[in-house]
């Protein structure tokens, strides 16, 4: 038992120095990025680009990394699973919800005209 837990916090302890040093990739290219102003554009944005790729490769080797790639892949499975609306059911879901905005729009003009003249009333400004 005393091991284990020795294992998982050398492990966690590694894993939070990945962590950082994969936080330090991307401020470093980011860094980079001004630092070298007078470079073209093209290397700069090469070089930030190259340095989220190192991070998210060091931060892929750490427990929380992989247990976010086994999310993405689950939510893919899942995604794959759902039933998308044909291009008919479509165009009568977005023609329902034009006209509810259409109503929804003309009661609360209603309403706004009701407490405005109730405000008048209330307050003696109007007739």
């Amino acid at each position: 038992m005393n091991a284990k837990s020795e294992i998982s916090t050398a492990t966690s302890v590694l894993d939070k120095v990945k962590i950082l040093l994969a936080i330090a990739i991307v401020v470093g290219g980011i860094a980079g990025y001004y630092v070298y102003e007078t470079a073209p554009t093209v290397l700069r944005v090469g070089g930030v680009i190259l340095s989220l790729a190192v991070a998210i490769g060091v931060f892929s080797a750490t427990g929380v990394g992989r247990e976010l790639w086994q999310f993405i892949q689950g939510s893919r499975v899942e995604l794959r699973k759902v039933v998308w609306p044909n291009r008919q059911e479509t165009g009568q879901t977005t023609l329902v919800i034009i006209f509810f905005v259409i109503i929804m729009g003309i009661f609360f003009w209603l309403l706004d005209m009701f407490l405005l003249w109730a405000t008048k009333l209330l307050t003696g400004q109007g007739g």
